[in-house]
């Protein structure tokens, strides 16, 4: 595909109409179809703003696109994961995974992923069965995995979650409060403070890290996905040594370093 072909892609794929395009760029929708019909390119200073537009690479729109691969949002079905979940708690007597399970689906009813039709209940069960797929069989930290989202995201309240108080303690540690682009440096540094406190909760936070970062290609902009790599070199070396000096974790924190590090690679090659 010709640099043209790559813009009507992206603009069809976002649904944009070229006068709309136009409007974005601050250009004539002529510019545009002169671009798509290989007339011409657009400048470097355009190019850069397309990809801002599009929320993609550069490479996206200059380089010639051979293949087109289709992609997936989801891997697993979520439903299926609810039985294995359930079906393990139910084996090895994790009561608190129980109630749990059962007060997540309907806390995060009717909530999606971003960007996607996913429903959002996929993502702690997600991290319950990587959890659970690591030899992790422990009651506290599958029940966090499910609980972690509740508070920051359902209008839930601590009090009301149905678990033991180590539980609640780690979800407490996990949720982030009154954050904002103006104090986000100052309070990241907090939070990253208290779950490093807490080995459990940083075990946690690295397999939430690894799910996010298997998503944000199509969650995230460009901007939000370099403050996550930015943030995950920051901090996650730190958890991951916490994890690290609790003997029965280093399997764990093995696969969960290889897994983040590999997905910041690839995401630093293809942006």
């Amino acid at each position: 595909m010709s640099v043209g072909d790559n813009i009507k892609r992206l603009r069809e794929e976002r649904k944009l109409t070229q006068e709309r395009l136009a409007e974005k760029l601050d250009v004539s929708f002529q510019a545009i179809s002169s671009w798509e019909r290989g007339e011409y390119n657009p400048e470097t200073d355009k190019i850069i703003k397309l990809a801002e537009v599009f929320d993609v690479s550069i490479s996206n729109i200059v380089e010639e696109n051979k293949n087109v691969f289709k992609t997936k949002d989801a891997i697993y079905n979520w439903e299926h994961m609810v039985t294995f979940v359930k079906t393990t708690a139910k084996y090895y007597q994790l009561d608190n995974t129980l109630r749990a399970l059962d007060f997540a689906i309907k806390a995060h009813e009717g909530q999606k992923r971003k960007k996607s039709e996913i429903p959002y209940i996929y993502h702690p069960l997600n991290m319950a069965c990587h959890a659970l797929a690591m030899g992790i069989k422990e009651d506290d930290i599958i029940a966090t995995c499910l609980l972690h989202d509740v508070i920051e995201d359902c209008n839930k309240q601590l009090d009301e979650l149905p678990v033991d108080l180590e539980i609640i303690e780690m979800v407490r540690v996990l949720t982030q409060t009154n954050e904002n682009d103006d104090n986000r440096s100052e309070y990241m540094k907090i939070y990253y403070k208290g779950i490093l406190e807490n080995p459990k909760a940083a075990l946690v936070k690295c397999i939430d890290r690894c799910n996010n970062l298997t998503t944000m290609s199509w969650g995230l902009s460009r901007d939000k996905i370099y403050r996550m790599i930015t943030e995950t070199e920051e901090y996650y070396p730190k958890l991951l040594k916490v994890i690290k000096d609790v003997p029965k974790y280093n399997d764990a924190a093995f696969l969960l370093q290889y897994q983040i590090e590999s997905m910041i690679d690839i995401y630093k090659r293809l942006m």
